[in-house]
């Protein structure tokens, strides 16, 4: 990852810029163990051949871009979502290969694309699993992205579940309602609200480090909150982007792109 440089904010470029680089977090007591900014370009129908046996490499990466079949697995194709595993009126399936691409960027910030879409009924939508970041139980886990509208029917939990669960970022309901939440779930119950639903669409940085005892939670480098608990378990960090959970129906022909300009992993070194 990349920090922002002083010349390269200057201008009337300046925000777009901003936007896009990776801010200066302090590791303190983490080591780096994964870091992304996207500046291959992976077309669309690539993540294919997702597996489902518990390491998610998708074979469609495997001969054209090894590097992304190693760091970048997904729930593979025809897994149900939470919304149609609960029986709601519209619910999605997981297709990695119809949502998921890479843009790579002239000006060196790529994107990791997800694109969710809907005929009315059924959703497509997609979850990305950081490889490199799985099975860890103590870390930190920083990513900054853009959803570009507030899509009726369409939301995000990002999560690490075991089923114990740390939820951040996550629409609870739906984007075009619900604001930026963190939860936890199981080994503590716990819930805050950090942004508006509007925050949605703008550039931001999310992280969150799970420590022996404690859990902290950053928006843009702030700290916005504090869980006294520890989390049990080791556990896989799942980039869940879904249908809504409110009974919100996606509109047929709707979409919406959520754009991913870098994501880390930091292991917890004590």
């Amino acid at each position: 990852m990349r920090a922002c440089s002083k010349a390269a904010l200057v201008g009337a470029a300046t925000l777009a810029l901003a936007s896009l680089c990776t801010p200066s977090y302090g590791a303190g007591t983490f080591t780096l163990v994964y870091q992304d900014s996207f500046n291959e370009s992976v077309p669309l129908g690539a993540f294919s051949g997702c597996a489902g046996d518990g390491d998610f490499k998708c074979a469609g990466l495997q001969a054209a871009h090894p590097h992304y079949y190693d760091t970048l697995g997904a729930y593979p194709d025809g897994w149900p979502d939470t919304a149609t595993q609960r029986g709601y009126a519209q619910g999605g399936y997981y297709r990695p290969q119809s949502t998921i691409s890479v843009i790579k960027s002239s000006s060196g910030d790529g994107q990791l694309e997800v694109k969710m879409t809907s005929d009315g009924t059924t959703n497509k939508v997609a979850a990305v699993v950081p490889r490199p970041c799985m099975n860890l139980r103590y870390g930190k886990f920083s990513e900054r992205f853009i959803v570009r509208t507030r899509t009726p029917g369409f939301k995000m939990a990002h999560l690490r579940y075991t089923p114990n669960e740390v939820d951040y970022p996550e629409a609870g309901g739906d984007f075009s309602s619900d604001p930026i939440s963190a939860f936890t779930h199981g080994f503590a119950e716990s819930g805050a609200d950090v942004a508006p639903s509007t925050a949605w669409t703008g550039w931001h940085s999310y992280s969150f480090e799970v420590m022996p005892g404690q859990i902290k939670f950053y928006y843009d480098n702030a700290l916005v909150q504090t869980v006294d608990a520890d989390f049990p378990d080791a556990a896989d960090w799942i980039l869940q982007n879904e249908s809504a959970l409110n009974n919100v129906q996606a509109p047929a022909g709707s979409s919406v792109t959520i754009d991913t300009t870098w994501v880390g992993c930091y292991k917890y070194s004590g």
